[in-house]
């Protein structure tokens, strides 16, 4: 039988140059093809929870916001709208709990906003006016209307985050005092006054406990709000029912052991 002589250097070269024309051959071809159209936002959808109950923003308003800082999306190519920068910005908005953005296939770009809720709106001495959310931080004055607890007296911002917040939280988890308290007046010494919508009163709980710890700061201070109110409830119960709501114009319930009342009329 006659041997094949094949020259292996010139087969490997041959094949190499086969292989070469075929990736210039292929890469010629997708390059000689007419781009993808890059799809462009049609559609914002704009979707605040709690926007008929909280009132705080609107969809315009979000709108204006990102319209203003050149960040809208619409009629925008898909690729060039960064949704985490978005939500970074809407983020900074005063009255901003959490913001979530993204795209959809449709070309749509979805907002979805959570607000912060408000438990007490604060008219300080000062002349300070703004709101306490329930987280205890606070925020701006706005055209928001709310039935919400007023706080007024000597209360500083300090105070009023970290001391009042729990203490309008306690009395909004009581379907009686919910209703039953609108406004919370801070003397001096840091006295509670509590003014309630029915009977014409001022009712005196005393000084809130204090903490430096934030944790023990809301047990003590949970506790001290529901003990003092349970007192007042049966006082409510067994004594004005009986006595009349008019009867007394001040209730200090300051000392643990008895109620001090002061009749209508009589003098301080």
């Amino acid at each position: 039988m006659k041997r094949l002589n094949i020259d292996w250097r010139k087969w490997l070269l041959v094949s190499l140059d086969l292989c070469i024309a075929a990736y210039l051959f292929m890469a010629f071809t997708s390059w000689n093809k007419p781009a993808k159209e890059v799809p462009l936002c049609t559609k914002v959808v704009i979707n605040i929870a709690d926007e008929n109950e909280n009132g705080f923003l609107n969809s315009e308003e979000v709108k204006t916001l990102l319209q203003k800082a050149s960040m809208y999306p619409l009629s925008k190519k898909l690729d060039d709208v960064n949704t985490r920068v978005i939500e970074d910005k809407l983020r900074c908005m005063p009255f901003v709990n959490t913001a979530q953005c993204y795209t959809t296939q449709e070309g749509h770009v979805c907002i979805t906003i959570t607000q912060r809720t408000p438990i007490v709106r604060v008219k300080s001495f000062n002349g300070e006016d703004y709101y306490i959310d329930d987280n205890g931080g606070v925020m701006p004055n706005s055209q928001y209307t709310s039935d919400m607890i007023i706080v007024t007296g000597r209360v500083s911002k300090f105070y009023a985050c970290r001391y009042i917040s729990l203490l309008a939280q306690t009395l909004m988890q009581d379907e009686l005092w919910k209703n039953q308290i609108e406004q919370i007046n801070v003397l001096p010494d840091k006295t509670i006054e509590l003014v309630p919508r029915v009977g014409d009163h001022i009712i005196n709980i005393g000084a809130l406990p204090t903490a430096s710890d934030a944790r023990n700061r809301k047990l003590l201070v949970e506790e001290f709000v529901k003990k003092q109110m349970h007192r007042l409830e049966l006082f409510y119960r067994l004594g004005l029912v009986h006595a009349g709501w008019n009867k007394y114009d001040y209730i200090n319930l300051e000392f643990m052991n008895q109620i001090v009342c002061r009749r209508r009329g009589e003098q301080q």
